[in-house]
């Protein structure tokens, strides 16, 4: 029984830990946009508010299993609350990524426009609450089918949040560094859009299918980065 509950935390807390990768770049794309005394904060206040979503969803975890029921069927497709808020999540992801794309490789207004001030942080950690919810509810539910004891499932959260926060600052400043990797980094969470629709639209595409293409294109930018150093 023991073994069995370290196997199921063990695994969960990998789960949320590769899940919060996508919670991670999007964060620190949009602290990008903030002056550099108010970035640690929105990373600070985005993680954090990941971790009180999901123990809160875990809370109300009868509430969740509920958003898998089907609410209604068009063209042949069952929609659930789940479906719904997959739906929105992945398309205001596409819509984000496109936008911060357009503006890193055109000389838009916006990529032009100075730091943003106070009113513009608390925009931005408005969006990351609702990136925050999406991944959340999709993370419980997976959590749910994964672990039975709901200690296992709260341990795996912490955890994972904890190390998300140790791993954020590098990840940021990785990304800030080198802009060529941030529009990879864009260009991921593009898919991640898209697999969210698809999931809920329930055509499943395997993550392993989505990391591991990104990974290869993450290698592939690293050897592309070495040797143009070289040749300086």
């Amino acid at each position: 029984m023991i073994a069995e509950a370290i196997i199921s935390l063990v695994s969960l807390i990998s789960l949320e830990i590769i899940l919060g990768i996508d919670n991670i770049i999007f964060i620190s794309i949009l602290a990008d946009k903030l002056p550099p005394a108010s970035r640690e904060r929105l990373r600070y206040w985005g993680i954090g508010l990941a971790m009180a979503v999901r123990l809160l969803l875990l809370a109300a975890i009868s509430w969740v299993l509920k958003l898998d029921r089907t609410l209604f069927v068009l063209f042949g497709i069952g929609f659930s609350g789940k479906s719904l808020i997959l739906l929105a999540g992945g398309l205001f992801l596409i819509y984000k990524s496109t936008r911060e794309i357009l503006h890193k490789t055109e000389k838009t207004e916006d990529a032009l426009a100075p730091k943003t001030n106070n009113a513009g942080f608390k925009r931005l950690l408005l969006e990351v609450i609702v990136l925050d919810l999406v991944f959340s509810i999709d993370s419980i539910i997976t959590a749910v089918g994964m672990a039975n004891e709901l200690w296992v499932m709260y341990t795996a959260v912490i955890v994972a949040v904890v190390i998300m926060l140790l791993a954020s600052g590098p990840i940021g400043r990785f990304i800030r560094k080198h802009p060529s990797f941030k529009i990879l980094a864009l260009c991921f969470l593009m898919m991640i859009g898209v697999s969210l629709i698809a999931e809920g639209l329930h055509f499943k595409i395997p993550k392993g299918y989505i990391y591991f293409s990104m990974g290869f294109a993450f290698l592939v930018d690293i050897i592309q980065m070495r040797k143009l150093k070289k040749a300086e």
